[in-house]
């Protein structure tokens, strides 16, 4: 008998912790097993399983596979503070998806920071600049527009709340902060990450501050995750966020940073004064939404912070809103897209120039700049002229 397919015994526990944390049931794992659904009852039953078996459950679930041999399943942490919570008051336990893109993130910030230190760059002003108790929301929301410097009235200046997210995305690399979109984990496209789970997550470093966007969430709702990451570094706040049902979070440190968003995005004066303009159209969130250069769950999500309408019709919007959402992005999904367009933003152009050069320089080593982009031979080469970095 071949060694990998004898039998040892491993802690039940431990089998059923492997399957739980990657948020599958038994019937979901024995298909990506190609087992049948009772034998990976009898493994969480028994804690029999085969060598290659183990090594196989260990690559499904993104497992170590050391831990499967451990006596009892070790606490899974986010190495950052969890801002999302349950109504008992804990946060979720977070997936290997999550763990592994935070990591990722941490791992980027840290390069970025030596690298920026090595050039002798400033550290940037703005990053923890702010409290939360001690100035109003409207202060910081000012303050982030004078950062990015963006006008007031910067939306109006362009045509669409998809180009004001563009403009918005931009503004921030310039300002020095890292930005990155992504939905998968790296380029792992079977590896989608769950907006259930998480929407954004901010990493303060007072020179390489990184916000993580989470682009498998609804495009509606992305730019109000930038703003509200991005107010996270300005209170100097490193942390993962969810806004469940776009609704506020229980945290004060999230409550802030929703508020600090809105302002930022929707000034509160602002709206007050067309509202009157707004009840009189056919769509009176689509007319918020074309005024403000925000989506329309925003301008819903927004009228409702200031009282102009109730909870009840909010989320009949919402929920309206988000079945339709869902139908468009199944099919962009389907249709796919542009795959350096989509990298540019994976990547982050700030920090995808800095590694480019790095490497050119002689400074870092391709398998470490491979490690870092998660591209690798031609398709890193490729990256400056596809991305149109300015080296």
């Amino acid at each position: 008998m071949s060694s990998r397919r004898l039998q040892i015994t491993l802690q039940p526990d431990v089998l059923r912790w492997a399957r739980e944390r990657t948020r599958i049931s038994q019937d979901e794992l024995a298909r990506k097993m190609q087992v049948k659904p009772e034998v990976v009852l009898e493994w969480e039953r028994s804690g029999r399983i085969s060598i290659a078996q183990a090594d196989r459950l260990a690559q499904r679930t993104h497992t170590p596979l050391g831990f499967l041999y451990l006596t009892e399943p070790p606490e899974d942490h986010l190495p950052i503070p969890d801002f999302r919570t349950r109504s008992d008051g804990t946060p979720p336990r977070p997936s290997p998806d999550l763990l592994e893109t935070v990591e990722t993130m941490q791992r980027r910030q840290a390069w970025m920071h030596d690298e920026l230190i090595e050039d002798g760059a400033e550290p940037l002003d703005f990053v923890g600049a702010y409290g939360t108790t001690d100035v109003h929301h409207r202060q910081v929301a000012i303050a982030m527009r004078d950062a990015l410097q963006l006008a007031y009235n910067w939306a109006s200046q362009v045509s669409t709340w998809t180009d004001a997210l563009r403009v918005l995305r931009d503004q921030a690399e310039d300002a020095g902060v890292l930005v990155v979109f992504n939905g998968i984990v790296g380029n792992h496209t079977r590896r989608k990450l769950d907006p259930d789970e998480f929407q954004g997550f901010a990493l303060v470093d007072k020179y390489a501050p990184l916000i993580f966007v989470n682009s498998a969430d609804f495009k509606a709702a992305q730019m109000f995750t930038l703003a509200h990451e991005l107010a996270h570094l300005f209170v100097g706040e490193t942390g993962i966020s969810i806004f469940k049902n776009f609704q506020p979070a229980p945290h004060a440190t999230e409550r802030f940073c929703n508020q600090t968003a809105a302002e930022f995005l929707v000034p509160e004066e602002d709206l007050s004064n067309f509202w009157p303009t707004a009840v009189q159209a056919s769509d009176r969130y689509q007319a918020i939404a074309r005024h403000f250069k925000v989506s329309s769950l925003v301008a819903a999500r927004r009228t409702l912070d200031l009282d102009l309408i109730d909870r009840d019709e909010f989320f009949r919007f919402y929920q309206e809103y988000r079945e339709t959402e869902w139908r468009s992005t199944q099919q962009d999904e389907a249709s796919g897209g542009d795959f350096w367009n989509t990298q540019k933003w994976r990547i982050g152009p700030r920090f995808g120039t800095a590694v480019i050069r790095a490497v050119r320089e002689g400074r870092l080593l391709y398998r470490e700049a491979y490690t870092l982009t998660d591209l690798k031979g031609d398709t890193f080469e490729r990256m400056p002229e596809k991305m149109g970095m300015r080296l």
